[in-house]
């Protein structure tokens, strides 16, 4: 679903990409997300500021970013002109990624999943589109995060099925991803943070 407008200023200020940039992507490099030379996937890519950081700070060779929301889209891709070939940007649904069957090295997700109703729907994809070795990158806010007050008064996210640290990675596990390095919790569990792979063998599905 898309971001009220009280969540777009949220995300879109100076201080969210300053975050982004000196704590969640250093912490996910901790945590081994390795996208050097990559083709990524980008799932609510919002105004371009995490594209840029895959693209500069984690070497991406190329980033597919999409957003739902198609006045992001047109921010990120004047955002993200001067990367040229590096980068397209696109209107898509993390629920039915355009891309084929193990095409990805990996997919990443700036708190984006908990926004969608049918979030088992894009782990699922995630997994469709990953090559075998391929790393889904996520940085998620919880079910404790969206109980709270503040978020339930000024922001909008789906009500029902979401997701706690332990849950989330427990979807992650049915579709057949592993986690070298347990998950981070943050602000009390409001946010789950961590790295997952996906596996040699052919994806088969949930188990």
């Amino acid at each position: 679903m898309l971001m009220n407008r009280a969540e777009t200023m949220l995300m879109n200020n100076p201080a969210r990409a300053w975050l982004q940039r000196v704590y969640e992507v250093p912490l996910l490099e901790r945590l081994g997300a390795r996208l050097g030379g990559s083709e990524v996937v980008e799932i609510g890519c919002g105004r371009g500021v995490g594209t840029e950081l895959l693209l500069q700070r984690m070497g991406a060779a190329h980033v597919s970013a999409l957003d739902l929301d198609p006045a992001m889209v047109d921010r990120a891709r004047r955002r993200l002109t001067r990367h040229g070939a590096r980068v397209d940007v696109q209107v898509g649904d993390a629920c039915d990624l355009p891309f084929a069957d193990a095409s990805a090295d990996a997919v990443v997700d700036f708190g984006v999943i908990h926004h969608v109703p049918a979030w088992r729907d894009a782990i699922a994809e995630a997994a469709r589109v990953l090559r075998p070795g391929g790393q889904l990158v996520f940085e998620e806010v919880t079910r404790h995060a969206l109980q709270r007050w503040s978020y339930r008064t000024f922001l909008e996210h789906p009500k029902h099925d979401r997701f706690s640290p332990r849950e989330f990675v427990a979807e992650l596990v049915a579709h057949g991803f592993t986690l070298p390095q347990p998950t981070v919790t943050r602000f009390f569990g409001d946010f789950v943070i961590g790295v997952a792979v996906k596996p040699a063998t052919t994806y088969r599905g949930p188990l």
